[in-house]
């Protein structure tokens, strides 16, 4: 089957808008209404007017997509992909965590489930978290949650103390110093460039970190010709699509130089996306109080980004 000549068909028949996140197959990518992170994927969702959204990316991104436009049919292509970092932060023990902290707001990552929304004050993303965390006073007391290489990481440059819970992606977490010092000697006109939910002396050899787009942006404006990209593989195909003259290494997971691939992120096909697509299935269900408190601090972080005009 031709899938993407009959996702197209579809797309028109279903009145339906489709988001893909960066690390998404290239195909994926290629026909998708908008490829972006976390934080343009939100705006997009938000502002939909179709009658269905395919999310071809993970669980948390389609539940965000869903409080945002809960009238609208929000399709997933594969339920089972989830995130190792939105897993990492089970409700019943964040909750007993933040009782032992009843002086602090919590700001949590996106990459966290809907009920973890639900007891959360704002929401960030890696595109906007620092500016998230400084637009609230010094004195302010902070949870930060689940990522502690990006909380780390926000402390470090902010001068914030944030209590930060221990989550971490399983992706970004297993990158080494080892096998990057191994390409930078390799490679030693190539720029380092990191995604923040790395670990910390990852990100104190890069020479620029930041989110997904902001890497991508990165690339595209610096004069380097040749970069070593600490994130998830699929950031690639974007970098080379719109800098097709420069180099880009992906740091492998491990020491057979396998690629770093996100493997709930990869369980997203063609044939699966043509399959929700046509049946309107896999649905993201959450009930109306979820809902209700998930989407407040989602919104409070687009009222903030636009305040800060980040978006």
């Amino acid at each position: 089957m031709d899938y993407k000549n009959e996702i197209l068909k579809l797309k028109k028949t279903k009145n339906a808008l489709i988001l893909a996140h960066y690390y998404q197959v290239p195909e994926i990518q290629d026909i998708a209404d908008y490829v972006g992170d976390s934080l343009g994927l939100a705006q997009k969702a938000s502002a939909a007017k179709t009658e269905m959204i395919v999310f071809a990316g993970v669980h948390f991104m389609a539940e965000t997509a869903k409080m945002l436009n809960p009238k609208t049919l929000v399709v997933l292509p594969d339920l089972e992909a989830g995130c190792s970092l939105a897993e990492s932060c089970p409700l019943d023990k964040f909750v007993e965590f933040k009782a032992k902290h009843p002086d602090h707001i919590v700001i949590s990552y996106i990459n966290t489930t809907a009920a973890i929304k639900t007891v959360t004050d704002v929401v960030c993303t890696s595109g906007n978290a620092v500016q998230i965390v400084e637009s609230f006073p010094k004195e302010q007391k902070i949870i930060f949650a689940p990522d502690k290489n990006l909380g780390g990481y926000i402390n470090r440059i902010t001068g914030r103390n944030m209590v930060l819970w221990n989550g971490t992606c399983e992706v970004h977490d297993i990158l080494t110093t080892e096998s990057i010092l191994n390409m930078k000697e390799a490679n030693p006109d190539a720029k380092l460039i990191a995604h923040p939910e790395c670990n910390a002396p990852v990100l104190e050899l890069a020479d620029y970190v930041g989110s997904t787009t902001g890497m991508l942006k990165f690339t595209e404006q610096d004069n380097h010709q040749k970069f070593i990209v600490a994130t998830e593989t699929g950031i690639l195909h974007q970098m080379k699509l719109n800098s097709p003259g420069k180099e880009f290494l992906v740091v492998p997971s491990d020491e057979t130089c396998s690629c770093n691939d996100c493997p709930y992120m990869k369980l997203n096909t063609m044939e699966k996306l043509y399959l929700a697509m046509k049946n309107g299935e896999p649905a993201i269900e959450l009930d109306a109080e979820t809902i209700e408190k998930g989407k407040l601090p989602i919104m409070r972080m687009l009222d903030i980004s636009r305040k800060l005009k980040l978006i």
